[in-house]
Formats: structure tokens, sequence, C-alpha cells
């Protein structure tokens, strides 16, 4: 392990990040220090970029580390650290996956079993890049995953790009269609056919959902979702009103809408449509919506007459991840898990790379470190 890393900091909206040089920490006592390989543009980073996220209502410093979404190979264990959450042995050079984010394990909300919702699961990332231990995000050379981690050993036949998107997209679509009890036969909308999106398609499916609905307006997720297992695609491009997509959901499923609709856009304006396009006593799942302070007018009447359940999907279980790999093993060869990254840069490029993304000019960018 080198005695400095780089790391690519956020300093402003729309402002290039600024690459700094870090000395690489020595874990802690059951910490671990990851190389990282590859880290992807998830949405999320790119509303920080934009500035759809306000960091300085959310009380975080500058220099901020960005990126979360990942994976690496092991390059130090803390004393205590000898096997992966499963009690596979590990030793440095290993490929993991890993939970960016520590429940503590300790809080009402932790002992009810809501370790997603733990209010201080992401305390690290509210400090500075340039407070120790500095390689607090996946945009950097270097990751330090804080003691009592999640981690899991990669097998060998799955290749970095697959494995890239395990521990944010696949491992929340996984969390969320589990806490919706998505069951064999329901129907399924996905607003938005980014990475979650396709991800979401391709478990929906798996878990025998009979109808899978996509609504996007870009070609190559329309094609990638449908790839997927998406059964229907909508096109924004067509059905530009809220109300022709709810129409059009309706008359693929016989009138009733659908039984679960997944909200992975990321703008508050979708979310009417989403609830009218969803079926009595359905169930909505928000996952895109992180904006804080953003507002949208919606009439909840329409939740109450409709028994709709909402439910708020930010983070994931620990079991989450890991079925998350398990899928991506069983689904190996079955799903082209290959095409969900279009474009890959080195990090020293990342200001380009979160331009094209957020332009729309490629699906998805990973960032390669040391490249």
């Amino acid at each position: 392990m080198a005695d400095t890393g780089i790391a690519a900091t956020y300093h402003a909206p729309q402002t290039p990040f600024e690459l700094r040089e870090y000395p690489v920490p020595d874990p802690q006592a059951g910490a671990a220090v990851i190389n990282i390989s590859i880290a992807n543009i998830c949405g999320s980073d790119l509303h920080y970029w934009r500035g759809d996220i306000d960091i300085k209502k959310m009380g975080r410093p500058t220099p901020m580390a960005l990126g979360h979404e990942g994976t690496g190979t092991i390059a130090r264990l803390g004393s205590g650290v000898s096997t992966d959450t499963l009690g596979n042995k590990l030793a440095e050079g290993d490929r993991v996956v890993f939970q960016y984010f520590y429940p503590c394990m300790q809080c009402p909300t932790c002992l009810k079993g809501h370790t997603y919702a733990c209010p201080v699961r992401q305390a690290d990332r509210a400090t500075s890049s340039d407070e120790w231990p500095h390689f607090k995000g996946t945009f950097a050379e270097y990751y330090y995953l804080q003691p009592n981690h999640a981690m899991f050993k990669v097998p060998d036949s799955l290749t970095d790009d697959e494995v890239a998107g395990i521990n944010c997209a696949l491992s929340q679509v996984i969390s969320g269609l589990d806490r919706a009890d998505l069951a064999f036969g329901e129907t399924v909308t996905i607003q938005g056919a980014g990475g979650l999106g396709v991800y979401a398609a391709g478990v929906a499916k798996m878990r025998g959902a009979s109808r899978v609905i996509a609504i996007d307006g870009v070609d190559e997720r329309l094609e990638l979702i449908k790839d997927f297992g998406a059964d229907d695609v909508i096109d924004i491009r067509e059905y530009e009103t809220p109300e022709s997509r709810v129409n059009a959901v309706r008359d693929l499923t016989n009138g009733l809408g659908t039984d679960v609709t997944l909200e992975l856009v990321g703008h508050p304006g979708v979310v009417r449509e989403g609830l009218d396009m969803t079926a009595q006593g359905g169930r909505y799942l928000e996952i895109g919506n992180i904006n804080v302070g953003w507002d949208t007018q919606f009439d909840p009447s329409v939740i109450v007459f409709k028994s709709i359940s909402m439910i708020g999907i930010a983070h994931y279980r620990a079991e989450d991840l890991k079925n998350a790999l398990d899928f991506l093993i069983e689904s190996k060869g079955r799903l082209p898990f290959d095409r969900v990254l279009s474009h890959q840069f080195p990090l020293s490029k990342i200001d380009e790379a979160m331009e094209q993304q957020n332009a729309g000019h490629i699906t998805r960018a990973a960032l390669i470190p040391g490249s």
C-alpha cells in the first residue's frame, strides 16, 4: 500500500473537482483500507454536482468526498479482521464489495431491525475530506472502511465492471422490492431506466413479476431495460404528459395500474403520476428523490382512497448486499450486466464524465483511479 493517494474532492456545484493527495491511513482495529478499482457515477452524485442538493443546508463542509458505488481490493486489514462478513478468509489483494455506510447497531432504530435508517449511518461523510481518514468516498484511489463494516469477497467469475453497481443500485432495489413484499404474479412500473431501473427490472422478473413496465426517454436505456426483462416500455418523447403515461400504464394492466411502482427518476414532479399509475392497495417505492428542500404538491387523498403504501428507501441492509452478490452470480449469462456501464474515464477526467452523463450522452459512467 502506498503512503499517499489521490482523491477527487467536491467543492461546489458544477465547479471542477480538485484532485488532492492525502496520506493513506493505517486501519483501526476492525477497519480496512480498500484500493478502489472502479467507481460508478450514481444519480445521487449527479444531484450533488448539479447543485440539486444544497450541502450548506445539510451542514456538510467542503471539500467533500463523493462516490459510493464501486468495488476494489483489500489494501490492508485492521487487527481483528481476517474474514469477510460470511466468514470467508481475507487477505491483501482479495476483491470485495462493501457496504458504504455504517449502521451503529446500538441505537433504537438499529435494534428494531431498521439498520438502513440508522441516524448516524453516514456520520463520516458529514466531515471534510481534509479530516482523517480522508478517503471517505469512492472517487479516489483508496476507501476507508470503518469498523463493523459489512464486506463480501467477490468470486473470480465476476468482473469488476459487473460488480461495480452492487453496493448501491442493485442492493437498493433488492431491499426496496423486499420491503414492498413483491409477490409472484404482481405487476411493476419503473419510473426511470437508469442503473437502478435496469437492475429493478431484472430483479422483479426473477422474483416472478408477471408484467414489468418501464418509463424513460433515452433509446439506449429503453433497449437495455427490455433486455433486463421489461415487458413494455413507455417513451416519454411519445407520451409527453403525465396523464398519457398514466393511461398507458392502466391500458397495459387492464385498467388497474401496477401493484408496485418504483420512483427512480429523482425528481419530485413525477411522484403524483407515479401514485396515479399505482393500483388500489398498491405500494409506491420512493428511492430517487434525495433533493433536500425541493417541493411538489399532490393530493394526499390519492394515497388514502387508494390505500397505497409509500415506502422510502434510502439505504439497505447488509443481507441485501449479500443477496445482490448472489443475484449477480446466479444471473450471469442470463442478464447483460456487462452493458450497465457504458463508458469509463480515468479519475483525472471526472469533470468530463460528470458533464457527459448529466447531458445524457452516456448511460452510466465509471471512474478508474490510477489511470
